[in-house]
C-alpha cells in the first residue's frame, strides 16, 4: 500500500494506492491535517511508502511523523521523472505540474496531452508525442478571479462562484457571476484551440478541485479526471524506487 499525499495552497489530501488502483482519497482541512494523517496510518496498519507532494505549506512535524511509518519521499525537481523535461528553469517547475505531466506520459505513451488542472490557479501542461514536456501557462482560479473582484473594487462583493443562468447578467452578482466564469470557459476553450491548431491529435484532460464545476459548461472531447495528480504522484513514487 503507498500514502499519497497532494498539499495544494487551498486543499490538502490523502489517498491510498494499491499498486496502481486508488482505494481510497481523503479531502483534509489543512489544519487538522495531522491528526487526520494519524488516524489513517493507525487504520491502515502498514505503508509500504508515501509521497508528499507540496505546493502549500506542509503541516509541522508531519514528515518526521512519516518517517517513521515508511521511506517517504519529498518531490522536488531532482526526483526521476517519465519524461524529458524541456521547461527552461526546472528547479522552479511546480510539484503538482510534475505530477500531471507524469500522469500523461504513463497513460498517454505517444500523444500529444494538454493537462489543464483548475483548482487556486489554473495550470496549462503540455506534453508532445515525443514524451518532451514544453511547459504551458499559469491563470487564475476561480475562486481567485471572484476574490479579486471583491479586494481590488470599493463596492463589488464577495461572492461564492455559481453558474450563470445567462451570458447577460441582470444584476450586479449576476454580471459577476457571468464575467468570471464565462470569461474562465472562454478562456479555456480558446486555450484548446490554440493547442488544436498546432499540434494534431492533442488529447486534453481537465482536473482540479473545479473540474465538475467547469466540465458543464465547457465543450466535447475534454476527459474530466479528478484524481489525476494523485495518479501522477503515485507513478513518481514507483518509479523513483522509494521503497528500498
Amino acid at each position: 500500500m503507498q500514502l499519497i499525499i497532494d498539499i495544494g495552497n487551498t486543499r490538502a489530501k490523502l489517498a491510498l494506492f494499491d499498486k496502481d488502483q486508488l482505494s481510497t482519497v481523503l479531502h483534509i482541512d489543512p489544519s487538522d491535517f495531522n491528526k487526520r494523517l494519524e488516524a489513517l496510518i493507525s487504520d491502515i496498519g502498514s505503508i509500504d511508502a508515501c509521497i508528499v507532494g507540496a505546493t502549500g505549506q506542509i503541516p509541522q512535524g508531519m514528515i518526521d511523523k512519516l518517517k517513521e511509518v515508511c521511506p517517504t519521499m519529498i518531490l522536488d525537481h531532482t526526483a526521476v521523472l517519465p519524461f524529458t523535461n524541456d521547461y527552461t528553469t526546472p528547479e522552479t517547475l511546480g510539484v503538482d505540474r510534475m505530477a500531471l505531466i507524469s500522469a500523461a506520459a504513463a497513460q498517454y505513451a505517444a500523444a500529444n496531452v494538454l493537462v489543464i488542472d483548475a483548482g487556486t490557479c489554473i495550470t496549462y501542461d503540455f506534453l508532445d508525442s515525443n514524451n518532451h514536456y514544453k511547459g504551458g501557462a499559469i491563470s487564475p482560479g476561480l475562486a481567485m478571479r471572484y476574490d479579486a473582484l471583491h479586494n481590488y473594487t470599493a463596492k463589488l462583493p464577495d461572492l461564492e462562484p455559481m453558474a450563470p443562468e445567462s451570458i447577460i447578467g441582470d444584476s450586479t452578482a449576476n454580471s459577476i457571476h457571468s464575467g468570471v466564469v464565462y470569461g474562465l470557459v472562454n478562456e479555456i476553450e480558446g486555450v484548446v484551440r490554440r493547442y488544436n491548431e498546432q499540434f494534431l491529435d492533442l488529447t486534453v484532460i481537465l482536473t482540479g478541485g473545479d473540474t465538475h464545476f467547469l466540465l458543464d459548461h465547457l465543450k466535447n472531447g475534454i476527459f474530466a479526471n479528478s484524481n489525476f495528480l494523485l495518479e501522477g504522484l503515485n507513478y513518481l513514487l514507483t518509479l523513483n524506487n522509494v521503497h528500498d
